[in-house]
């Protein structure tokens, strides 16, 4: 299955996606202001272009688990986008995805890297 992910961040969204069979993940690209008119047309341009079978927003939980002001932020922007594809969106915690892309803060490796612990997270439960 094809999985397009989204690291989201008020000025800047990574996004990456996955192969046709939902194995190997890569950086895509970054959005800018991904949660404004003109940033969310360009993530929806990139979802019809690629064709995913589903989404995967990375939830930026708190460290002990709970839902911060950065995950209702995110939380909003996923209603919004809901409203705006036809594809199944869900949540995956990425709590320590942007530490792990390194400096700089790569926002399209933070987005590849949670798909990978997605993708791995799906492998897991014998799902593909």
């Amino acid at each position: 299955m094809k999985v397009l992910a989204l690291d989201y961040g008020s000025a800047r969204t990574g996004v990456a996606v996955s192969d046709p069979t939902g194995t190997v993940a890569r950086p895509l690209e970054v959005v800018e202001r991904a949660g404004s008119g003109p940033g969310l047309e360009r993530l929806v341009a990139l979802i019809r272009d690629e064709g995913p079978e589903r989404i995967v927003v990375g939830l930026p939980l708190t460290l002990s688990g709970d839902i911060g002001e950065q995950a209702r932020e995110t939380e909003e922007f996923l209603a919004e986008l809901r409203e705006h594809v036809d594809v199944p969106v869900e949540t995956f915690d990425e709590r320590f995805t942007t530490k792990l892309a390194g400096p700089g803060g790569d926002d399209a490796r933070a987005a590849a890297i949670l798909l990978t612990g997605y993708l791995e997270w799906r492998e897991s439960r014998g799902e593909r």
